[in-house]
């Protein structure tokens, strides 16, 4: 007899949240059974006030009753009416193809404030503030109140203008760095909770906050301070139930008190100065003596969005040390240590540190070294990237940073009293909380290195918003790099909440016109509303993809409307169909970014026009599908017919009848390749002449941000798997492995970032943390492991699975945890035999293509492959025989020619 099992439960992509504002969360488990074709044919969800009603069955909130259904993701509560505060108990009953009923634990959310008048709190914070380039030392806040009566709930809901940490009884609030993370401050605000219940006891308590400036006020790129305000606020709100049944709320209010202490100046771009002789011992416990502190000011609140945090929260995730002991570099006013951390990260060291008290440490940070060894800081423009820290001199000293990141692979220490040894520092890697969904590893070492690369270029910029580098005075949501990685990125990491939250900071960011801008969140940097041709675009990218990776139509309902005033805004300021034409009077685009085929142009050699055009196309077809998946039949067929006048103008304007494309750049034959802007008859040629470029110039691409995620796709859809193998394997610039055999540790930001006859590229632009051409990643996981998913059952209820083995590679594997389970590829090539092992999730189906020439007999776990269970024939063509999988594990096996 079967076994089935269910759990994995989630509500909105999280388990167990606390404190959501989603009116009717979704739902969503996996089903757990290693048997071959395990199907869920029916659920039954109930939810209740308590963990009891729910196994009771009793006082029920909402019983879906049995449905007849084969979902498991995404199903929607419709239950009653959620009130604020109100915690719901929930589990699932599904039934198999075999009749096997299974039951979950019993899991549960909690809604967070769903109404303004639910806050009673304040705002409140520090009479300083600054200047447009002049920093203010971070304020400590406290309150003292007592608690007469024994607690049974505590929860802490609490935000910041600024970034906040919080403790209670000296005891700190939660593991999350940053909050309440970088919004439109002008539009919408985060809050976070928190279950302090076991921080509190009878007698008095002590709630302690620190500020710090972070992005509301502190430096934001190369525009100074305080683009949003003018110095850090505090929302504070503590809502306290007794064992009694009393209750107790303690808010931010005039009755907190405030001074300023050992954190001289903390701001994200220039770093932190913490002088530890300043520092108020006990400040945030009972019995401190808070005489000479000062009443808090009161501030108005702000006409904007209280919203709950809808993604992931920043987080210390590693711990680094160095590779070996420093290097000194002495002079006569000082010796300056050098670490390597080796990796290029993001986020800070910790210091340890023993020397007289009133001694300044100076901490630099960078990715590179100059050539005799010194750190090179040139590529950081104004970012100063430094902290110090001055020593109380009372033995060893431990201390980092609050309140900033550095992206940095060595460090620099100055003023260290004596010489440092190896565990001086450690570095302390910070990113979102994006759990890792994805591995691969193949038989080549240095394409290995290449996704380590781009796990850790991932990791080093998903810091609340997808930034374009962490290390300069930038660090902005770029809305085209994220357009072109984040199907990559939905691989490597869970990044569904991650763009769930960031895709509402793109539609605030929209002009009343309807364009989306370069940047977002806006912080009035880039003066653009239009991002142009391929950056705009995001905002329809962007949701598609994370509906291909997850199957979420709720993001896509969301953002409809935003959509189609994009859409609508571009068919006005295009002519005649053609977006961004020559005399456009705004702001024509970025060009195919840091293309090599421009003479020197960073916008590349590819008209802006073309690219506008191919993406205005592509755009207006994505939203035909987004409309009819959204049962907008209306609204399909008007789009796909935008659709093909786009197209239309595109072949009319860029392609010849030989099947040439305007400027005959790489880019330009992708574009229309790739987004079907050719006449059938003339994709051919369009192919062979990319071909011919490519082999032209030593088998190098010349393509940039635009057009390089697209080029391996085309190829290996235009029988050209070779070639793209080719470009893979490169080794000289430009190429993706060209870095990795400098030893780079993340992706570059450009093709020749260093290079031996040159050197640096300009350090006005030159991030070696930079994960647009990481990209790649969609191709190695799509076509040399073969994991995809397949359009027409998203989120991998359907996965496609075809290897295809190429470039001397003897084996790959890799591993996707998908909504419904671990999905997984691995081939290896052993003595002429082609070894393919599978597994595909419970409640899933898959189709496989197993490389094999016709007529070459294939097996499956030792048997005909015909004849194995699960395993339905479907086709064969010259290089594959094609089968359809239900769940489980299967292993073929190919004799190879």
């Amino acid at each position: 007899m079967t076994t089935v099992t269910v759990g994995h439960l989630r509500c909105e992509y999280l388990e167990q949240p606390l404190g959501i504002d989603v009116s009717r969360p979704r739902l969503s488990w996996r089903l757990f059974g290693d048997q071959r074709g395990v199907r869920q044919t029916a659920y039954r969800i109930v939810a209740a006030p308590s963990a009891d009603d729910v196994a009771a069955e009793q006082n029920l909130l909402w019983d879906s009753g049995r449905v007849e259904s084969d979902q498991s993701i995404h199903v929607v509560y419709d239950g009653g009416r959620l009130r604020s505060r109100q915690r719901v108990f929930w589990r699932v009953q599904v039934w198999d193809a075999h009749g096997n009923v299974a039951i979950s634990p019993i899991a549960w959310w909690e809604m967070g404030l769903l109404r303004r008048s639910d806050w009673s709190a304040s705002w409140i914070g520090a009479p300083l503030v600054g200047g447009r380039w002049t920093t203010i030392p971070a304020p400590f806040l406290r309150r003292s109140f007592t608690l007469d009566a024994p607690v049974l709930q505590a929860r802490l809901y609490i935000t910041a203008l600024g970034l906040y940490e919080c403790t209670i009884n000296g005891q700190r609030v939660g593991q999350d760095l940053f909050t309440p993370g970088w919004t439109d401050y002008r539009r919408r605000v985060q809050y976070q909770v928190y279950d302090v219940t076991d921080a509190l006891h009878e007698g008095e308590n002590v709630i302690g906050v620190i500020l710090g400036d972070g992005w509301y006020c502190g430096h934001v790129a190369w525009a100074g301070r305080q683009n949003y305000g003018d110095r850090p606020k505090l929302l504070a709100q503590l809502m306290i139930t007794h064992s009694d049944g009393s209750t107790q709320t303690v808010v931010s209010n005039r009755s907190w008190r405030y001074a300023f202490g050992p954190i001289l100046e903390s701001d994200m771009l220039h770093g932190e100065s913490y002088d530890a002789r300043l520092e108020f011992p006990g400040w945030n416990m009972p019995g401190f003596d808070d005489a000479a502190w000062q009443p808090v000011d009161l501030f108005a609140a702000p006409d904007i969005a209280m919203v709950a945090t809808r993604g992931p929260t920043v987080q210390r995730h590693e711990e680094l040390r160095p590779i070996n002991p420093p290097t000194a570099f002495p002079s006569h006013q000082v010796t300056r240590w050098v670490f390597d951390m080796g990796q290029n990260m993001v986020g800070w060291v910790r210091l340890r540190v023993q020397g007289p008290a009133g001694t300044t440490v100076t901490i630099r940070y960078a990715e590179a070294l100059n050539p005799d060894g010194t750190i090179y800081t040139a590529n950081l423009r104004s970012a100063r990237a430094t902290d110090h820290y001055t020593l109380r001199g009372d033995g060893e000293e431990v201390w980092e940073p609050r309140f900033t990141f550095h992206g940095f692979r060595y460090v620099e220490l100055s003023g260290y009293p004596g010489a440092p040894d190896i565990d001086a520092v450690t570095g302390i890697v910070v990113h979102s909380a994006t759990p890792p969904t994805g591995e691969f590893s193949c038989s080549d070492p240095l394409i290995n290195q290449l996704q380590h690369n781009i796990v850790w270029g991932q990791k080093g910029n998903f810091l609340d918003v997808p930034t374009d580098c962490p290390q300069r005075d930038e660090r902005l949501g770029w809305t085209g790099d994220a357009q072109v990685f984040i199907r990559t990125a939905a691989f490597n990491m869970n990044v569904a909440p991650f763009f769930t939250k960031w895709t509402q900071d793109l539609e605030d960011a929209q002009s009343p016109e309807g364009a989306y801008p370069p940047v977002a969140p806006l912080a009035g940097i880039s003066g653009l509303p239009d991002g142009g041709p391929a950056w705009a675009d995001a905002g329809i990218i962007c949701p598609w993809t994370i509906y291909l990776c997850y199957g979420d139509t709720r993001l896509l309902e969301t953002h409809y409307p935003s959509m189609q005033r994009f859409i609508a805004y571009l068919e006005r300021s295009s002519r005649d169909f053609i977006r961004c034409y020559e005399d456009y009077p705004g702001f024509r685009g970025f060009g195919d970014w840091l293309a090599l085929d421009g003479s020197g142009r960073t916008d590349g050699g590819t008209a802006k026009d073309l690219i506008g055009t191919a993406f205005f196309a592509y755009s207006a077809r994505l939203l035909s599908r987004i409309a009819a998946i959204l049962g907008h039949q209306r609204d399909a067929t008007r789009y796909r017919r935008l659709f093909e006048r786009v197209r239309q103008a595109f072949i009319t304007r860029y392609v010849t009848a030989a099947g040439r494309v305007a400027g005959e750049t790489q880019t330009g034959y992708v574009l229309a390749l790739h987004f079907d802007l050719l006449p059938p008859e003339l994709r051919s040629a369009a192919a062979d002449a990319l071909a011919r470029d490519i082999r032209a110039r030593g088998t190098r691409l010349a393509t940039g941000f635009v057009g390089t995620p697209y080029l391996p796709h085309v190829l290996t859809d235009a029988g050209c798997l070779d070639l793209a193998y080719a470009l893979l394997l490169q080794r000289t610039w430009p190429s993706w492995l060209y870095p990795v055999t400098q030893g780079a540790t993340t992706i570059w930001e450009r093709w020749d970032g260093w290079t031996h006859d040159k050197g640096f590229q300009d350090p006005g632009m030159n991030s070696f943390n930079h994960y647009a051409y990481g990209a790649i990643g969609e191709w190695i996981y799509s076509t040399i492991a073969g994991i995809d998913t397949d359009p027409e059952q998203p989120g991998y209820r359907h996965l496609i699975l075809r290897p295809q083995p190429g470039g001397g590679l003897t084996a790959a594997r890799a591993a996707l945890e998908t909504m419904y389970g671990r999905a997984v590829s691995a081939w290896r090539i052993d003595d002429h035999r082609f070894i393919w092992e599978i597994v595909v999730p419970p409640n899933t189906t898959a189709t496989a293509y197993v490389p094999a020439l016709e007529g070459t007999p294939v097996q499956e776990s030792g048997r005909p492959a015909e004849e194995s269970e699960g395993v339905t024939f479907v086709h064969r063509d010259e290089e594959s025989a094609v089968y359809r999988l239900t769940s489980g594990t299967y292993t073929f096996e190919v004799v190879q020619r």
